[in-house]
Protein backbone atom coordinates (compact mmCIF):
# COMPACT_ATOMS: atom_id res chain seq x y z
CA UNK A 1 0.00 0.00 0.00
CA UNK A 2 1.40 3.72 -1.09
CA UNK A 3 0.85 6.12 1.60
CA UNK A 4 0.56 9.72 0.57
CA UNK A 5 0.30 13.71 1.76
CA UNK A 6 -2.67 15.71 1.72
CA UNK A 7 -1.02 19.56 0.82
CA UNK A 8 -2.31 21.33 3.93
CA UNK A 9 -3.43 24.44 1.75
CA UNK A 10 -5.21 26.53 4.13
CA UNK A 11 -2.27 26.87 6.36
CA UNK A 12 1.15 26.53 4.57
CA UNK A 13 1.06 30.17 3.20
CA UNK A 14 2.78 32.13 0.46
CA UNK A 15 6.40 31.35 1.07
CA UNK A 16 7.69 29.16 -2.20
CA UNK A 17 10.49 28.15 -0.06
CA UNK A 18 8.40 26.43 3.07
CA UNK A 19 6.23 25.17 0.06
CA UNK A 20 8.86 23.19 -1.42
CA UNK A 21 10.38 22.30 1.74
CA UNK A 22 7.71 20.91 2.90
CA UNK A 23 7.24 18.40 -0.63
CA UNK A 24 10.54 17.18 -0.79
CA UNK A 25 10.46 16.12 3.18
CA UNK A 26 7.47 14.50 1.55
CA UNK A 27 9.58 12.98 -1.08
CA UNK A 28 12.42 12.61 1.11
CA UNK A 29 10.41 10.77 3.41
CA UNK A 30 8.84 8.27 0.80
CA UNK A 31 5.61 9.24 0.16
CA UNK A 32 4.14 8.09 -2.88
CA UNK A 33 1.99 11.00 -3.88
CA UNK A 34 0.79 14.73 -2.82
CA UNK A 35 -2.49 14.88 -2.93
CA UNK A 36 -4.22 19.00 -3.21
CA UNK A 37 -7.60 19.63 -2.76
CA UNK A 38 -8.96 22.27 -5.18
CA UNK A 39 -11.41 25.56 -4.60
CA UNK A 40 -11.14 28.47 -6.56
CA UNK A 41 -13.65 30.65 -4.72
CA UNK A 42 -14.19 31.01 -1.04
CA UNK A 43 -17.62 32.37 -0.11
CA UNK A 44 -19.74 33.71 2.89
CA UNK A 45 -21.42 31.14 4.12
CA UNK A 46 -24.43 33.11 6.21
CA UNK A 47 -28.02 34.65 4.65
CA UNK A 48 -27.76 31.62 1.55
CA UNK A 49 -30.27 30.00 0.54
CA UNK A 50 -30.25 26.94 -0.04
CA UNK A 51 -27.62 27.40 2.57
CA UNK A 52 -24.25 26.94 2.58
CA UNK A 53 -23.12 24.14 5.04
CA UNK A 54 -19.49 22.82 3.35
CA UNK A 55 -16.27 23.01 5.21
CA UNK A 56 -14.38 26.07 3.87
CA UNK A 57 -15.55 29.81 3.77
CA UNK A 58 -14.03 32.87 2.78
CA UNK A 59 -10.96 32.92 5.22
CA UNK A 60 -9.63 30.21 4.33
CA UNK A 61 -6.29 30.54 1.02
CA UNK A 62 -6.32 27.81 -1.63
CA UNK A 63 -3.48 27.24 -3.74
CA UNK A 64 -5.05 26.67 -7.79
CA UNK A 65 -3.91 22.78 -8.37
CA UNK A 66 -2.77 23.19 -11.49
CA UNK A 67 -0.20 25.81 -10.91
CA UNK A 68 0.82 24.65 -7.40
CA UNK A 69 1.60 21.10 -9.01
CA UNK A 70 3.71 22.82 -11.87
CA UNK A 71 5.72 24.18 -8.90
CA UNK A 72 5.74 20.89 -7.30
CA UNK A 73 7.06 19.05 -10.66
CA UNK A 74 9.87 21.54 -10.25
CA UNK A 75 10.90 21.15 -6.86
CA UNK A 76 10.77 17.28 -6.49
CA UNK A 77 11.79 14.42 -8.41
CA UNK A 78 9.57 11.27 -7.86
CA UNK A 79 6.81 11.51 -6.14
CA UNK A 80 3.09 11.48 -7.48
CA UNK A 81 0.72 14.27 -7.98
CA UNK A 82 -3.17 14.14 -7.49
CA UNK A 83 -6.06 16.24 -7.58
CA UNK A 84 -8.40 15.04 -4.63
CA UNK A 85 -10.83 16.35 -6.45
CA UNK A 86 -10.90 19.07 -9.10
CA UNK A 87 -14.27 20.25 -9.47
CA UNK A 88 -14.49 19.15 -12.85
CA UNK A 89 -17.64 21.11 -14.52
CA UNK A 90 -16.89 24.03 -12.95
CA UNK A 91 -13.88 24.30 -15.69
CA UNK A 92 -13.55 24.11 -19.12
CA UNK A 93 -12.86 21.09 -20.19
CA UNK A 94 -10.55 21.42 -23.14
CA UNK A 95 -8.55 24.10 -21.03
CA UNK A 96 -8.44 21.49 -18.17
CA UNK A 97 -7.55 18.96 -20.64
CA UNK A 98 -3.92 21.23 -21.34
CA UNK A 99 -3.40 21.83 -18.06
CA UNK A 100 -3.25 18.26 -16.95
CA UNK A 101 -1.49 17.53 -20.16
CA UNK A 102 0.86 20.12 -19.54
CA UNK A 103 1.33 19.08 -15.27
CA UNK A 104 1.98 15.61 -16.45
CA UNK A 105 4.10 15.81 -19.44
CA UNK A 106 6.90 18.30 -17.19
CA UNK A 107 6.29 16.14 -14.17
CA UNK A 108 7.45 12.65 -15.88
CA UNK A 109 3.98 11.16 -16.05
CA UNK A 110 3.58 11.56 -12.16
CA UNK A 111 -0.33 13.27 -12.27
CA UNK A 112 -3.10 11.59 -11.16
CA UNK A 113 -6.79 13.75 -11.74
CA UNK A 114 -9.13 13.16 -9.28
CA UNK A 115 -12.31 14.59 -10.20
CA UNK A 116 -15.56 15.17 -8.86
CA UNK A 117 -18.70 17.31 -8.93
CA UNK A 118 -18.09 19.49 -5.49
CA UNK A 119 -20.75 21.12 -3.03
CA UNK A 120 -20.09 24.94 -3.41
CA UNK A 121 -22.77 26.40 -5.97
CA UNK A 122 -21.11 29.97 -4.99
CA UNK A 123 -18.21 28.88 -7.07
CA UNK A 124 -19.90 27.56 -9.92
CA UNK A 125 -22.02 30.57 -10.71
CA UNK A 126 -19.13 32.92 -10.33
CA UNK A 127 -17.60 30.74 -12.74
CA UNK A 128 -19.92 30.99 -15.16
CA UNK A 129 -20.92 27.36 -14.86
CA UNK A 130 -24.22 25.63 -14.22
CA UNK A 131 -25.00 23.59 -10.81
CA UNK A 132 -27.72 22.17 -11.76
CA UNK A 133 -26.55 19.88 -14.55
CA UNK A 134 -23.06 19.62 -13.12
CA UNK A 135 -23.00 15.23 -12.79
CA UNK A 136 -24.22 15.13 -16.70
CA UNK A 137 -21.73 17.55 -17.56
CA UNK A 138 -19.42 15.53 -15.66
CA UNK A 139 -19.83 12.49 -17.55
CA UNK A 140 -19.39 14.06 -21.13
CA UNK A 141 -16.30 15.89 -19.52
CA UNK A 142 -14.19 12.42 -18.49
CA UNK A 143 -14.89 11.25 -21.84
CA UNK A 144 -13.91 14.18 -23.77
CA UNK A 145 -10.76 14.63 -21.70
CA UNK A 146 -9.88 11.00 -22.45
CA UNK A 147 -10.12 11.78 -26.56
CA UNK A 148 -8.40 14.50 -25.83
CA UNK A 149 -5.46 13.48 -24.41
CA UNK A 150 -5.10 10.44 -27.03
CA UNK A 151 -5.93 12.22 -30.74
CA UNK A 152 -4.03 14.59 -32.11
CA UNK A 153 -7.33 16.28 -33.64
CA UNK A 154 -10.70 15.58 -32.64
CA UNK A 155 -14.24 15.89 -34.24
CA UNK A 156 -16.49 15.73 -31.11
CA UNK A 157 -20.35 16.79 -31.04
CA UNK A 158 -21.83 16.25 -27.68
CA UNK A 159 -24.48 17.50 -25.32
CA UNK A 160 -22.15 20.08 -23.82
CA UNK A 161 -19.44 20.31 -26.10
CA UNK A 162 -18.38 21.09 -29.63
CA UNK A 163 -14.79 20.85 -30.77
CA UNK A 164 -14.75 21.66 -34.67
CA UNK A 165 -11.31 19.73 -35.91
CA UNK A 166 -8.89 20.57 -33.15
CA UNK A 167 -7.05 19.15 -30.87
CA UNK A 168 -3.99 19.97 -28.16
CA UNK A 169 -0.03 19.29 -28.58
CA UNK A 170 2.07 18.03 -26.63
CA UNK A 171 -0.16 15.15 -25.87
CA UNK A 172 0.12 13.35 -22.54
CA UNK A 173 0.27 9.73 -21.13
CA UNK A 174 -2.88 8.19 -23.57
CA UNK A 175 -3.66 6.59 -20.03
CA UNK A 176 -3.48 9.01 -17.44
CA UNK A 177 -5.49 8.01 -14.62
CA UNK A 178 -8.83 9.64 -13.70
CA UNK A 179 -10.19 8.94 -10.31
CA UNK A 180 -13.42 10.25 -8.76
CA UNK A 181 -14.19 11.06 -5.17
CA UNK A 182 -17.57 12.14 -3.68
CA UNK A 183 -19.72 10.75 -0.83
CA UNK A 184 -23.15 9.30 -3.30
CA UNK A 185 -24.31 6.54 -4.71
CA UNK A 186 -24.51 8.41 -7.90
CA UNK A 187 -20.46 9.33 -7.76
CA UNK A 188 -20.13 5.71 -6.98
CA UNK A 189 -21.42 4.46 -9.50
CA UNK A 190 -19.77 7.12 -12.10
CA UNK A 191 -16.66 5.74 -10.96
CA UNK A 192 -17.34 2.09 -11.26
CA UNK A 193 -18.62 2.81 -14.56
CA UNK A 194 -15.92 5.35 -16.32
CA UNK A 195 -13.02 5.58 -13.54
CA UNK A 196 -9.65 4.70 -12.54
CA UNK A 197 -9.73 4.52 -8.84
CA UNK A 198 -11.93 6.69 -5.78
CA UNK A 199 -10.69 9.09 -3.11
CA UNK A 200 -12.31 8.38 -0.23
CA UNK A 201 -13.37 11.72 1.91
CA UNK A 202 -11.78 9.89 5.46
CA UNK A 203 -10.75 7.06 7.03
CA UNK A 204 -11.06 3.23 6.29
CA UNK A 205 -12.98 2.74 9.18
CA UNK A 206 -15.86 4.97 7.94
CA UNK A 207 -15.37 4.05 4.71
CA UNK A 208 -15.62 0.51 4.75
CA UNK A 209 -19.44 0.04 3.59
CA UNK A 210 -18.99 2.81 0.68
CA UNK A 211 -15.52 0.68 -0.30
CA UNK A 212 -17.76 -2.39 -0.54
CA UNK A 213 -20.51 -0.78 -2.42
CA UNK A 214 -17.84 0.35 -5.11
CA UNK A 215 -16.42 -3.16 -5.37
CA UNK A 216 -20.31 -4.31 -6.43
CA UNK A 217 -21.23 -1.99 -8.54
CA UNK A 218 -17.33 -2.97 -10.21
CA UNK A 219 -18.50 -6.30 -10.64
CA UNK A 220 -21.80 -5.22 -12.29
CA UNK A 221 -19.63 -3.62 -14.76
CA UNK A 222 -17.71 -6.26 -15.12
CA UNK A 223 -14.72 -5.16 -14.02
CA UNK A 224 -12.02 -6.65 -11.82
CA UNK A 225 -12.01 -4.73 -8.55
CA UNK A 226 -8.42 -5.33 -8.12
CA UNK A 227 -7.21 -3.43 -11.13
CA UNK A 228 -9.19 -0.31 -9.42
CA UNK A 229 -7.37 2.16 -6.82
CA UNK A 230 -8.66 3.44 -3.74
CA UNK A 231 -7.89 6.27 -1.87
CA UNK A 232 -8.45 6.85 1.87
CA UNK A 233 -7.31 9.55 4.53
CA UNK A 234 -6.09 9.64 7.51
CA UNK A 235 -5.85 12.31 9.95
CA UNK A 236 -2.81 12.95 11.99
CA UNK A 237 -4.87 14.14 15.34
CA UNK A 238 -5.91 10.46 15.47
CA UNK A 239 -2.95 9.29 16.84
CA UNK A 240 -0.97 6.29 16.30
CA UNK A 241 -3.13 3.62 17.29
CA UNK A 242 -5.42 4.39 14.82
CA UNK A 243 -3.32 5.57 11.97
CA UNK A 244 -2.11 1.49 12.30
CA UNK A 245 -5.37 -0.01 12.85
CA UNK A 246 -6.96 2.01 9.89
CA UNK A 247 -3.64 0.90 7.47
CA UNK A 248 -3.86 -2.62 8.57
CA UNK A 249 -7.88 -2.33 7.84
CA UNK A 250 -7.34 -0.98 4.49
CA UNK A 251 -4.74 -3.33 3.29
CA UNK A 252 -7.20 -6.38 4.05
CA UNK A 253 -10.02 -4.51 2.51
CA UNK A 254 -8.05 -3.79 -0.62
CA UNK A 255 -7.12 -0.49 -0.47
CA UNK A 256 -4.09 1.05 -2.61
CA UNK A 257 -3.40 4.10 -0.50
CA UNK A 258 -3.55 5.96 2.11
CA UNK A 259 -3.12 9.54 2.71
CA UNK A 260 -2.26 11.84 5.74
CA UNK A 261 -4.36 14.71 6.67
CA UNK A 262 -2.22 16.82 8.66
CA UNK A 263 -3.87 20.75 9.35
CA UNK A 264 -6.27 21.83 11.66
CA UNK A 265 -8.95 23.98 8.84
CA UNK A 266 -12.45 22.33 8.83
CA UNK A 267 -11.13 19.54 11.73
CA UNK A 268 -14.87 19.88 13.14
CA UNK A 269 -16.51 19.57 10.27
CA UNK A 270 -15.10 16.06 8.88
CA UNK A 271 -15.28 14.80 12.75
CA UNK A 272 -11.53 15.34 13.82
CA UNK A 273 -9.81 17.44 16.62
CA UNK A 274 -7.50 20.31 16.04
CA UNK A 275 -3.84 19.77 16.91
CA UNK A 276 -2.56 23.25 16.89
CA UNK A 277 0.42 22.93 14.35
CA UNK A 278 3.15 25.50 15.03
CA UNK A 279 4.48 26.43 11.93
CA UNK A 280 6.21 24.97 9.18
CA UNK A 281 8.18 23.23 10.98
CA UNK A 282 4.99 21.60 12.86
CA UNK A 283 3.31 19.97 9.45
CA UNK A 284 6.60 18.09 8.21
CA UNK A 285 7.00 16.90 11.61
CA UNK A 286 3.61 15.72 11.24
CA UNK A 287 4.68 13.51 8.14
CA UNK A 288 7.68 12.25 9.90
CA UNK A 289 5.91 10.57 12.55
CA UNK A 290 2.87 9.09 10.52
CA UNK A 291 5.39 7.74 8.21
CA UNK A 292 8.26 6.30 11.07
CA UNK A 293 4.45 4.59 12.71
CA UNK A 294 2.94 3.42 9.54
CA UNK A 295 5.92 2.13 7.26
Amino acid sequence: MKFGAIFPTPEIGIDPAVIRDWAQAAEGLGYSHILLYDHVLGAEHAGREPAFTGPYTETDPYHEVFVTMGFLAGVTSTIGLSTGVLILPQRQTALVAKQAAEVDILSGGRLRLGVGTGWNYIEYESLGMSWDDRGERLDEQVDLLRKLWCEPVLDYTGKHHRIDRAGLLPLPRPDLPIWFGGFSEVAMRRAAKKGDGFIYGTSPERMTSMFERIGELLEVEGRDPSDFGADASIDFSQGEASWVRNRDLWEKLGGTHLSLRAMDTAAEFVGEKRVGYSGPQSYIDALETFMKAVR
